[in-house]
């Protein structure tokens, strides 16, 4: 990657309205994985990771903080780890869990990572 210093820490900020509610995205690019946070208030409810495994094509997931039956956070990490093939965690911070609205916060992401691949 292009201008990425060992060692080096790539913060990016962005936010969209996704229906009725505004959802704010802070993404932490590190130098072999992605930490995203997605939310509406400051808080940190959940934390799952993800990372792709040459033993099967969906990546595995597990969740680090929060409720484990909320998947929100395990969902959105194994989708962009297989996307990104980079180690990610996601906190999902958002009471909206249905699934054509986590299609909007996945396509929101999408759109900023093409956008700006070297925050990523």
């Amino acid at each position: 990657m292009e201008g990425l210093v060992p060692g080096c820490i790539g913060l990016h900020d962005f936010s969209g309205q996704l229906g009725e509610q505004r959802v704010h995205f802070h993404a932490m690019r590190l130098q072999d994985s992605l930490f995203l946070w997605v939310g509406a208030a400051p808080a940190l409810s959940s934390l799952a990771v993800a990372m792709c495994s040459p033993r099967d094509s969906v990546p595995v997931s597990t969740s680090l903080l929060g409720d484990p039956s909320d998947t929100a956070s395990a969902c959105l990490a194994q989708r962009l780890a297989k996307k990104t093939k980079k180690q990610v965690f996601v906190s999902y911070n958002l009471p909206n869990t249905d699934s054509s609205f986590t299609l909007l916060i996945e396509n929101r992401i999408k759109e900023e990572m093409t956008a700006f691949p070297e925050k990523f």
